[in-house]
């Protein structure tokens, strides 16, 4: 005789929750690497000041500085569930505000026949990865 067991999953979590556990795990993830972005600008400043443009006003360490503390700013409130979809807004800002420099490293690497062929091209493929991590901001915003 064979018995014969018929399973009946039934799903009780909605797809707005799973999106929100998604968006969560995402936002919380993206938060703890922006907050390590942050304090690496204070443990080691020298590479964020070589990048900043010496057309702005001020000192160099004033614009490494400051980023630190908007990066792990904007971090902690991505991390918190209560702030995430601000901190997303944020986020998205910040990489706006960073490109930038990112530009600026590039036109100085190329500039200075101290720097590799392999290091000018990693220089290049930095501007466009702006996009997906101003977009998985985004969704993070939509999200929360």
């Amino acid at each position: 005789m064979r018995l014969s067991h018929q399973h009946n999953v039934i799903m009780t979590t909605s797809p707005t929750a799973l999106q929100r556990l998604a968006s969560s795990s995402r936002g919380t993830k993206m938060g703890i690497w922006l907050i390590g972005m942050g304090v690496l600008h204070f443990l080691a400043p020298k590479p964020f000041d070589s990048i900043v443009p010496e057309e702005l006003p001020g000192t160099q360490r004033f614009y490494t500085l400051a980023s630190g503390v908007a990066e792990a700013g904007v971090g902690a409130l991505l991390v918190a569930p209560a702030t995430r979809r601000i901190g997303a807004l944020g986020a998205i800002a910040l990489f706006i505000a960073v490109l930038p420099g990112n530009v600026n490293m590039c036109r100085l690497w190329f500039k200075d026949p101290n720097k590799s062929l392999p290091m000018r091209l990693v220089s290049i493929a930095r501007l466009p990865m702006q996009i997906p991590m101003i977009t998985q901001a985004l969704k993070v915003y939509r999200e929360s």
